[in-house]
Parts: structure tokens; C-alpha cells; sequence
């Protein structure tokens, strides 16, 4: 307004910058914006709003894709950023901020854990264990046990596992082993 002012009052773009510097000191706008806004109102400019940009609009963080986004990280925990964006044809950084902002949302790596087992699965163990070293007092009983285990193999990295969660949700757990349904024991005598 006060560069507005002073081109109305007929001042060169030298005196205004003298002007402002005085006034303002450190804060003072630069002098290429002095310049810029000289021209501009000296060509008959009225208004001190930025003009229209083009390119997307800066509104992409409405209510309705606050709840798109919501939506998606409920049906898919493990989606990626990118994902989101180009599934609601909006930017990267807006939906970051939407989820850590808005949602209040963070992604963190699942923890891994050798094996999770149930406390009767536990004890089931230890009987048989138990039953297995009474039974192994004979020595040729050791050497004629063949054992086997399956196991899936689980491709996933740690990174790939990640999952966005709330402020108070618990960490993910992975297992090291996915257990297969059947576990043999071959005992030839």
C-alpha cells in the first residue's frame, strides 16, 4: 500500500526504495519487489492481491479428501503416499500433510517377532519335550529320529510391512516364520 501510495504521489522508484529503507530498515522488501510493484501500479494496477496461478489448486485439502484419504488407509494400511496421490489425482505433499496433519496418522515399521505362540501351545511343547528325553534314555532311540518342519517363506521386507497408525495404536508385530498347517515327526526304528 505504501508503494501504491507513493507512485499516486508522483515518487521515482529510487525514492521509494530510500523511503522504505529508512522506515522499515532489515524488514524492508527487496529492492527487485519495489521495482516490480513500481511498474505495476505506475501501468494502472489498482488491486495488491497476487494474481490466478495456474496449476492445480491449493484447495486439495478439503473435508472430502481428508475422508478419501481416511477411507483408503482404513481398507489398506500398508498403501504408499504416491499411492493415495495418484488414486485421488492430488499432490504428494498434500496428502503427507493430510495423513500426518489431519489424520494424524504415522507410518512405522512392523516389529518382528520370532514365533507367536499361544500359552496351551507353549505347555504342549514342554510335555512333549518332556516325553521325548524320557523316551531318549536308549541312545540308538537319538539316532534313528528324522525330523522335518515346513515353513512359508514370507517375501516381505521390513520396509514393505510398514503400516500407518494412530498416536496411541499399538506397533505391528510380523512373525519371522509363517507356520505351515502340518508339522510331521517321522520316527523309523
Amino acid at each position: 500500500m505504501a508503494i501504491k501510495f507513493c507512485v499516486k504521489a508522483g515518487k521515482s522508484a529510487v525514492k521509494i526504495i530510500e523511503l522504505i529503507n529508512k522506515v522499515y530498515g532489515s524488514a524492508a522488501m527487496s529492492r527487485a519487489n519495489v521495482y516490480r510493484w513500481y511498474a505495476r501500479f505506475r501501468g494502472g494496477r489498482e488491486d495488491v492481491k497476487d494474481d490466478a496461478r495456474s496449476g492445480r489448486p491449493s484447495t486439495a485439502r478439503t473435508d472430502e479428501n481428508v475422508e478419501s484419504v481416511r477411507r483408503l488407509l482404513t481398507e489398506d494400511r500398508r498403501i504408499t503416499l504416491q499411492m493415495i496421490a495418484d488414486r485421488l489425482n492430488i499432490g504428494k505433499e498434500t496428502v503427507r500433510r493430510i495423513v500426518t496433519e489431519d489424520l494424524g496418522k504415522r507410518k512405522i515399521c512392523a516389529r518382528i517377532v520370532p514365533l507367536a505362540l499361544t500359552t496351551e501351545q507353549k505347555q504342549e511343547r514342554v510335555v512333549h519335550c518332556q516325553a521325548l528325553l524320557l523316551m531318549g534314555q536308549d541312545k540308538r532311540f537319538w539316532e534313528n529320529i528324522i525330523t522335518g518342519d515346513g515353513f512359508t517363506y514370507d517375501p516381505a521386507t521390513k520396509r514393505q510391512s510398514a503400516e500407518w497408525v494412530g498416536q496411541n495404536s499399538p506397533k505391528p508385530k510380523k512373525l519371522r516364520f509363517q507356520k505351515s498347517r502340518v508339522k510331521m515327526i517321522l520316527i523309523f526304528f
